[in-house]
């Protein structure tokens, strides 16, 4: 089997290896697998930044054997979006991935994920996927069908036990479990927080598309989730936590795609705050980037 080996210095000397082909991953997978090694599996778009890493520590705390995909989807991204322009880096990938104790990096070419004839896709249907991000005016359902094929795909080649997503993409998190519990797939899904930017900006790769100017307007994201979620705490109605969001974003001259309150679960939109936690989502266009942003709300900090 020809792997190709990528060594990447760091302070402890680490090498990942990288796989371009289903049939590498899974020879490399084959022995682990038989010795009962635990597998933990982090998917990514590459261009990696502090959430990933997040997510890639975990992994390798509490896996004997970390997998990291590193795959542009393009399945996911509709007409007019940014697949052409989303920020790639590999070289610098592979090593934060290195240097992060991850074992294989899985980045195959497109034909290797969509070969030719491909005519399957996984759909999650129903209002998990139809509101915020999957309402048809904005990217639609047809965004989660990429997101949850590939995701599938991924979740059969490499069989992790445990497979590691960020918070800052709730609705997708929400997909992925419900795909994982209604098709039988044997994984642990595991959501991390949102890891932030000292001045509250979530960390996306899409920043990087960000002007000075607008990357300090973007800050406005996490104050307005942070006035719906405190002023929620303290007892006023959902409507009015929410209109204090727009009032943050408003001051910063952003008109939000969306500033909605949805049950953290189902995705239903609540209209009080009730019992169970709340999601708070936003999304926005800010100069040339469309940030994403939520916050969750627990009733019983009340």
């Amino acid at each position: 089997m020809d792997l190709e080996l990528v060594t990447r210095e760091t302070s402890n000397d680490a090498a990942v290896t990288v796989l371009r082909a289903k049939a590498q991953l899974r020879a490399a997978l084959e022995r682990p697998r038989r010795e009962a090694v635990s597998i933990g599996l982090v998917p990514t778009m590459g261009y990696l930044h502090d959430g990933h890493a997040s997510l890639l520590r975990a992994a390798r705390a509490e896996c004997d054997l970390v997998v990291m995909s590193l795959f542009v989807n393009p399945t996911q991204f509709g007409p007019g979006e940014d697949l052409d322009r989303y920020p790639r880096d590999e070289e610098r990938d592979l090593r934060l991935a290195a240097e992060a104790g991850v074992d294989f990096v899985y980045a195959p070419p497109v034909e290797e994920v969509y070969p030719e004839g491909f005519a399957t896709t996984v759909e999650v249907r129903g209002p998990l996927t139809e509101v915020l991000d999957g309402d048809p005016a904005r990217r639609g359902a047809a965004h989660f069908r990429g997101v949850a094929t590939v995701v599938a795909k991924l979740l059969n080649s490499v069989g992790p036990d445990v497979a590691y997503f960020g918070q800052k993409d709730a609705q997708q998190a929400a997909v992925i479990r419900r795909m994982v519990a209604d098709l039988d797939i044997p994984v642990r899904i595991e959501v991390l927080p949102i890891v932030r930017e000292p001045d509250g900006l979530a960390m996306s790769s899409r920043n990087a598309y960000l002007e000075p100017a607008d990357r300090e307007r973007g800050v406005a994201l996490s104050r307005a989730l942070a006035a719906v979620r405190d002023a929620a705490l303290a007892g006023a109605p959902l409507a009015t936590a929410l209109a204090a969001g727009r009032a943050e974003l408003a001051a910063a001259a952003i008109e939000p795609e969306y500033l909605e309150a949805c049950d953290a679960e189902t995705l239903e939109q609540r209209s009080e705050l009730g019992e169970r936690p709340v999601l708070v989502a936003v999304a926005a266009r800010v100069g040339a980037a469309r940030l994403i942003d939520n916050v969750l709300i627990d009733p019983a900090n009340r």
